[in-house]
């Protein structure tokens, strides 16, 4: 029995030896940590602005693609194979960003493309921190941020300063009044209104 122990004290040391390497334990915190840290970025953008998807989803969907990308090349993964590894990562997480994407009453009117977008780019971010390019995904993340926050606010002030339109209602569409035709009933009674056209008038 005490042998059974030892080997499996043995087989427990060996499966966490890893951990006891430096340079190892600094390469996962640091990528690990990146992608934690530009995913939140967004994730609070997203969060301060009310949608569903806030900082928690956004950091764990950029470390859970870090980590997957990492622990194949940890892993010894052949570097061509891990394209399939980021192929899985971009599918499934275009089916979690989907379900971000509300469908309203009103059929011109779609919720949440911009939450799923940013999903789908927290996870492009954490996936080039797992590859080891911290650089490209620190760059990624601060453009994503200026996509998120900086262009509606520019798009604001330019709307703000626009003057409005008097025959647009508020979503900037032909108010009703404005683009109906001229009607008469239909002479029948309880008929529905037709539309009627005027011939241009020939006096002077």
């Amino acid at each position: 029995m005490s042998g059974w122990w030892n080997q499996a004290l043995a087989t427990a040391s060996n499966e966490f030896a890893s951990t006891t390497d430096p340079e190892l334990v600094t390469r996962v915190v640091l990528r690990l940590g990146i992608a934690a840290a530009l995913g939140g970025l967004l994730g609070w953008e997203r969060e301060r602005a009310g949608k569903a998807a806030g900082l928690r989803t956004h950091m764990l969907v950029s470390m859970g693609a870090a980590l997957f990308v990492l622990g194949a090349e940890q892993a010894g993964i052949d570097p061509a194979d891990n394209s399939r590894v980021i192929q899985g990562v971009t599918a499934g997480v275009g089916f979690l960003g989907a379900g971000t994407i509300l469908k309203r009453e009103d059929p011109d009117t779609v919720q949440g493309l911009t939450t799923a977008a940013g999903i789908w780019f927290t996870a492009a971010i954490g996936t080039a921190a797992g590859l080891g390019q911290e650089g490209m995904a620190l760059l990624s993340g601060l453009l994503g941020l200026v996509v998120l926050w900086a262009i509606p606010l520019a798009h604001q002030t330019l709307v703000s300063g626009a003057e409005p339109d008097p025959g647009a209602n508020a979503r900037g569409r032909p108010c009703a009044d404005a683009a109906a035709p001229a009607s008469r009933p239909s002479g029948r009674p309880g008929g529905a209104a037709s539309s009627v056209s005027f011939p241009p008038s020939s006096e002077p």
